[in-house]
């Protein structure tokens, strides 16, 4: 009986120890990689014990919002250029900066069979608008920047922009026909390595500079026991077989 007393004893004491530790994160992440993180965050906590506070958007909007004092810890930037920035500004943890994720552009529609795997509607211009990311803002609308450049199309395709203030507003305006076309990421419209929904064409990786994902401590994730933990949880094979599971490269 004291041994089974004892035992329970133990068990209580090693939970109310693993609850002591557990920490939450607040977590910055770019809209594109909103599908995966919810993924990973929830076989994160359940692993850890650790939670995630999280919020997604443009990566130029959340630098803006670090660079004035917002109480992000983690930041899982679209590009590697504002991790390396905040780096140099003396706003993150030394050292704790890597790629999470190498992104893939897709130009896609809602309507199956509109798009073919040469891209035609785009070369020949048989549409109305055409929508992208602010490429003030998000990295994928800077690819497909470059990608129009790559076509010759910038000019003819100008007037007919429409600009997304991230990733996610620039699926909707596609997605709910305000634009028959846009230039997302893969991760938004795949899933099991399909493109689920609509046409699109995958655009070749040499058409854009590669868009490498960095994430990175912030500095006011310095003491934070899950800041540390999901960093570390990214690098792990759960992570990285979610991240490929959405069109992502490592």
């Amino acid at each position: 009986m004291n041994t089974t007393r004892t035992t329970l004893a133990i068990l209580m004491l090693t939970l109310a120890s693993a609850t002591a530790l557990a920490d939450e994160v607040k977590v910055a992440v770019a809209a594109n990689f909103t599908a995966p993180m919810k993924a990973i965050a929830e076989a994160f906590t359940q692993d850890t014990g650790h939670t995630t506070e999280i919020a997604y958007g443009s990566t130029g909007k959340f630098y803006a919002q670090i660079k004035n004092g917002a109480p992000f810890q983690v930041l899982l930037a679209a590009d590697d250029i504002t991790p390396a920035k905040l780096d140099s500004e003396g706003m993150t943890v030394p050292d704790s900066r890597f790629t999470y994720a190498i992104g893939t552009l897709v130009l896609w529609s809602a309507k199956a069979g509109f798009i073919d795997d040469q891209a035609t509607v785009l070369t020949s211009g048989d549409f109305n608008k055409l929508a992208i990311a602010n490429p003030k803002l998000a990295p994928y609308g800077v690819a497909a920047m470059e990608t129009l450049e790559k076509l010759g199309l910038t000019k003819i395709v100008e007037p007919k922009l429409v600009l997304g203030e991230n990733i996610a507003q620039t699926l909707q305006f596609a997605s709910t026909g305000a634009a028959e076309l846009g230039f997302v990421a893969l991760s938004q419209v795949i899933k099991d390595g399909k493109i689920t929904e609509g046409s699109g064409w995958i655009v070749p990786a040499e058409m854009y500079q590669p868009i490498r994902q960095n994430a990175v401590i912030l500095s006011a994730g310095k003491d934070n026991a899950a800041a540390t933990a999901l960093m570390d949880y990214l690098k792990g094979d759960k992570s990285r077989e979610i991240i490929l599971s959405y069109g992502y490269k490592i």
